[in-house]
């Protein structure tokens, strides 16, 4: 991946000089930058503070942990739910309760015969 040039820090003291004394074409040439990112920076930092700035880089790395956590959780959600789907629910099942049948491997179409190591 490309290493950023400029910090968000120094993209909102770009920003800012722009809007204060000089154009648009002036200080992305004085600060050797192209329109078309001041543009984008103007899109996404605009009328943000540096303590701002510093705030959403705090949110966006806490959303991508959360959202890796997430990710974590609904892999082993559907991991313990493909376990789950090895008993068999029969009528009878519905009747009685599956309690009765959960300690049973009788009862388990999928379960099979365990191998016993001799040593």
């Amino acid at each position: 991946m490309k290493k950023k040039r400029f910090s968000e820090e120094q993209i909102v003291g770009v920003l800012r000089e722009a809007e204060k004394d000089k154009s648009i074409g002036e200080a992305c040439r004085l600060h050797g930058v192209s329109e078309q990112s001041f543009y984008r920076w103007r899109q996404r930092y605009g009328g943000m503070a540096v303590a701002d700035v510093k705030r959403l880089r705090e949110l966006e790395r806490e959303n991508g942990r959360l959202k890796q956590l997430a990710a974590e959780r609904d892999l082993e959600i559907d991991a313990m739910k493909a376990g789950l789907e090895i008993v068999a629910f029969s009528p009878d099942l519905w009747r009685r309760g599956w309690r009765l049948y959960r300690n049973r491997p009788e009862t388990c179409h999928a379960a099979a015969p365990t191998k016993v190591l001799e040593s």
